[in-house]
């Protein structure tokens, strides 16, 4: 059997990649008003990090364009949930931080999501869920590699 036919793999990848939609559209819908997944994503980076970080650093830490991730940008800093300032020492560089405000809108997306993600867990069981997040990790980490 060829490695493209792999059931195995087709499988597994059909799972990961349905559960990921899922969740997605779960955690989406209960993010409080105007926010999207891709802010929240950001600013939860920001706050866990709770540095600053360039735009390209953000991108290449989220494996999206620079272009996209400028526009996520623009739209946390008119929101007020970052800011944005140059770098002193190359004007060309700008640097990121979350702000007192984006730390606000990540504690209740963080509290809005939390209910959903703990349900999950439960029904599940966390033993189980334990058992299964180093498989995950490892996936992830494969992937990205290539």
């Amino acid at each position: 059997m060829s490695d493209q036919n792999d059931p195995l793999a087709v499988a597994l990848f059909s799972e990961v990649f349905m559960a990921d939609q899922l969740a997605r559209n779960r955690i989406s819908r209960a993010l409080p008003k105007g926010m999207e997944l891709s802010h929240f994503s950001v600013l939860n980076h920001l706050a866990h990090v709770n540095d600053e970080r360039s735009p390209a650093q953000l991108a290449d830490a989220f494996h999206v364009t620079r272009g996209a991730m400028t526009n996520t940008l623009a739209k946390l800093e008119w929101a007020g949930h970052v800011h944005i300032r140059p770098d002193w020492d190359d004007a060309r560089r700008k640097f990121v931080s979350i702000s007192p405000a984006g730390r606000a809108a990540r504690d209740a997306a963080l509290a809005a999501i939390t209910p959903i993600v703990g349900d999950v867990v439960r029904a599940v069981g966390s033993g189980r869920v334990r058992a299964v997040l180093p498989i995950l990790r490892e996936i992830r980490l494969r992937l990205g590699e290539g």
